[in-house]
């Protein structure tokens, strides 16, 4: 057990064996941390927040009441293989969120970036990987394998199925089942998950030039119309984009998936 004599542990908390936490932590009342898990500088754990498995959290995180965190993959090929979980920088993980640890056939790896907002009763499944400031709003299900970039933002109560990828900068409204991918910067709205814009009002806030924006709408039109596959067309509109944000489009279209796309309606 590594300890900092200038970390705060409440008298209450479980710490077993092995946990090593940084200089500035605070683990609150009967908070659990297992052996192998890694509290890197200034992480909080509030009141009856579990940390286990072989766990790595970053610096200035906060871990909130009653979230389990590191926890065996909800997968019955799972068979107690050497798996981890990595969160990183100043994540803030709310009440009843639960992560898993990856499995040896998804890569024995779940990985969270920085400045993430995991809000109460999120899960996120083995082997996902999600990218920097991401939003999670309530009761959101990330299932196993997916990958979301960095700035998307999941509508509360909202699924994505295995291995679906989100692309950078998309956002999906409330109350959608997500089963296929989702364009960077895509707007997907619905029951059942349709394609149905663009995120305008993210790239306006991140300062999207206005040029950028234009380019990113006429090949959401092009890529919505015309002959060929989706595909077909997303290789058209590549040939002739300019704009580095409509060629990021086509480089995640023309990418490797284990799942088909949402197309512009």
């Amino acid at each position: 057990m590594a300890i900092s004599p200038e970390a705060e542990v409440h008298v209450s908390a479980v710490i077993e064996d092995g946990a090593s936490i940084a200089a500035g932590c605070k683990v609150g009342p009967f908070c659990v941390v297992g052996p192998k898990v890694v509290l890197h500088a200034g992480v909080e754990l509030k009141s009856h927040a579990i940390v286990i498995g072989d766990t790595e959290i970053g610096e200035d995180s906060v871990v909130f009441s009653f979230a389990v965190i590191g926890e065996i993959p909800q997968d019955l090929k799972f068979k107690g293989e050497a798996s981890k979980l990595v969160i990183g920088k100043r994540n803030r993980i709310r009440e009843h969120v639960t992560m898993n640890c990856g499995t040896e056939g998804g890569g024995g790896l779940t990985k969270i970036g920085d400045d993430g907002l995991f809000m109460a009763g999120c899960h996120v499944a083995h082997d996902a990987q999600i990218g920097d400031r991401v939003i999670l709003v309530n009761s959101v299900a990330v299932a196993g394998h997916c990958i979301i970039e960095d700035d998307v933002i999941v509508g509360g109560l909202s699924g994505v199925h295995q291995f679906v990828r989100i692309g950078r900068g998309a956002i999906i409204g409330a109350v959608c089942m997500v089963t296929n991918d989702v364009i960077p910067y895509g707007l997907v709205q619905g029951p059942r998950g349709q394609l149905d814009g663009l995120n305008l009002v993210g790239l306006k806030r991140r300062g999207v030039p206005r040029e950028d924006i234009s380019a990113l709408r006429k090949a959401f039109q092009e890529l919505g119309n015309g002959e060929g596959s989706f595909q077909e067309r997303s290789k058209r509109v590549g040939e002739n984009a300019e704009s580095d944000y409509v060629k990021e489009i086509i480089d995640f279209v023309l990418g490797e998936s284990d799942r088909s796309y949402l197309t512009p309606q």
